[in-house]
């Protein structure tokens, strides 16, 4: 099982991030049971079994050692000795799981398959039940080729991609001076399912968009005077333009959402449904194959140099200038549903890192209650504060769960 890297190529050249997804249980660890969790599903999925190697170019190839589980929360280097070489770990302490996963190897979309049947495994030995498997990728699975195949690689027939100039977005760090005050931290904010829900089907909104608009509203009541453009990508799957549902590959697009001047006197419900028709139009199937042609571009570009420090330099140029088009991203995969184990989750995490110094917010819904990871690269609360009284001012019951420091584990240069 030799398989050449493509869509893994961008994420790994321009610093190869981590999804760190980090799971509250109702008891306490069993580590026994953790580890025939984690050994039993890895069976499920042979494709992030995998190491890194090059001849001359950049290859996955079979791993059979054993993915490594640490007894601390600070997880282990990946691609490196440490994790046996792995680009997926996990640890555990307390009552808390974690699993880190390359950002380059796989979404979040993907990574909720994997969590669905770690718990699936866990929860029916910890607790001795019998648990409906409908829903969860199990051992003895026929693993269709879908699952295997990297649909950028194989896609054809894309559209031209766009011309997409577009001014650079107001900086928030820059905006508030915050340049030397540089402290990666995480704000998780809990919000009720019904009640959130029932407050989109009121203001014509969806999760993703309204938290959207209330953190482009937020940036505005901050920074009341700047005159630059406020702009959110919002995170879109594009496994449903590829064909490829089953694609475990980092298949990430965006729609950008600009909060224009003219929309800010009017009222919610209306800003509301300006951010869902920009979400319609970029949603489209032919506007997501334009960003699939875009990343597939980039592939081959990288690719096409000659050396490693030139396609560091290409990646990191790129990256830095999508980073300037950004004020901040909102990602939300959809309803977790890890059915009969999440009554056992008492909170859940998704972490990542953000582009160059802007703000992400990762949604998760799981338990009756939606969780916003609140990331930012400094420690000042202005911004946020200014979104919880977004949610406040609107009557959205919310909890600040805790405030953390935002420490994800590196990965090992190729």
């Amino acid at each position: 099982m030799v398989r050449k890297l493509f869509t893994e190529l961008r994420s790994i050249y321009s610093g190869h991030n981590i999804i760190r997804i980090r799971i509250r249980m109702r008891d306490l660890i069993d580590p026994g049971v953790l580890r025939y969790a984690v050994d039993t599903t890895m069976k499920r999925y042979p494709y992030f079994c995998v190491e890194i190697k090059r001849d001359p170019e950049l290859y996955y190839d079979e791993n059979t050692r054993p993915v490594v589980i640490t007894s601390s929360l600070s997880g282990v280097m990946l691609n490196s000795e440490e994790s046996n070489f792995h680009l997926i770990s996990f640890s555990y302490t307390d009552n808390w799981i974690e699993m880190d996963i390359s950002h380059a190897m796989t979404d979040g979309t993907g990574a909720y398959e994997v969590i669905r049947t770690l718990l699936y495994y866990y929860v029916s030995r910890r607790y001795g039940l019998d648990l409906s498997t409908d829903g969860i990728r199990i051992v003895g699975d026929e693993i269709r080729q879908e699952e295997w195949e990297d649909p950028v690689l194989t896609a054809e027939n894309l559209p031209t991609p766009g011309r997409t100039d577009m001014p650079q977005a107001l900086s928030i760090i820059k905006s508030a001076g915050l340049e030397e005050k540089r402290s990666p931290t995480v704000y998780s904010i809990a919000v009720p399912e019904d009640e959130f829900m029932r407050f989109n089907v009121e203001n014509d909104g969806s999760p993703a968009t309204m938290v959207s608009l209330f953190l482009s509203r937020a940036v505005a009541r901050t920074f009341p005077e700047s005159k630059d453009v406020i702009r959110i990508a919002m995170c879109i799957n594009q496994r449903k333009a590829l064909k490829a549902p089953l694609a475990h590959q980092s298949l990430v697009g965006g729609a950008m959402l600009e909060y224009k001047e003219k929309m800010r006197s009017w009222s919610l419900d209306r800003q509301a449904t300006a951010y869902r028709g920009m979400v319609f139009a970029q949603s489209q199937e032919d506007k997501v194959l334009e960003g699939v042609a875009r990343m597939k571009g980039i592939s081959q570009l990288l690719l096409s140099k000659a050396t490693e420090q030139e396609r560091v330099g290409v990646a990191g140029m790129i990256a830095n200038l999508s980073a300037k088009i950004l004020t901040a991203t909102v990602s939300y995969v959809g309803k977790a549903n890890y059915y009969d184990s999440e009554k056992y989750i008492r909170d859940f995490r998704v972490w990542t890192q953000s582009s160059g110094d802007t703000i992400l917010i990762e949604i998760s819904a799981v338990n009756g209650r939606f969780t916003m990871d609140f990331m930012q690269p400094f420690s000042d609360p202005l911004v946020l504060n200014a979104f919880l009284r977004e949610l406040d001012e609107n009557g959205i019951t919310y909890d600040l769960q805790d405030v953390e420091r935002l420490e994800l584990p590196m990965c090992a240069s190729v």
